[in-house]
């Protein structure tokens, strides 16, 4: 078989996987339209825990989302939201803002995206892994 054959045999199977694909994806992948309601929440890093004080943020879908996020520590944290594009460094002893519009339903995994040490707490050791929490959107 020509070399040219074969590579269009293959572009259209791979153009018919996709398209397959397409109608079958799962439902956290479909976007939604925005509700114009505003929903806030403030997120802090809790001084010297490795942990968020909301580990849980329950929006509808097509809402506005605001969150200020507050870092208690005297060194950087950030937070990470891989669903929505979101990435922002959390400065040490301040405060961010950050806004989506939460156009996915499914549940969503935020986490300290800069890594910042560990320590002691209640007897425990916690580390820069222990900062997760989750947005559900429904």
């Amino acid at each position: 078989m020509n070399k040219y054959v074969i590579i269009g045999i293959i572009a259209v199977v791979l153009v018919g996987v996709g398209l397959a694909f397409s109608k079958i994806k799962p439902q956290s992948d479909r976007v939604v339209q925005g509700t114009g309601n505003e929903v806030k929440f403030t997120v802090r890093a809790v001084k010297n825990e490795w942990r968020w004080d909301t580990e849980l943020i329950k929006v509808n879908a097509g809402d506005k989302v605001i969150l200020t996020l507050i870092n208690e520590d005297d060194y950087d944290h950030g937070v990470g939201l891989d669903a929505y594009g979101i990435n922002e460094r959390m400065p040490a002893n301040g405060t961010i803002t950050i806004e989506f519009t939460a156009t996915r339903k499914g549940k969503f995994s935020f986490y300290c995206s800069v890594p910042c040490g560990k320590g002691e707490v209640a007897g425990k050791t916690r580390d820069h892994f222990d900062m997760l929490g989750e947005l559900e959107v429904v």
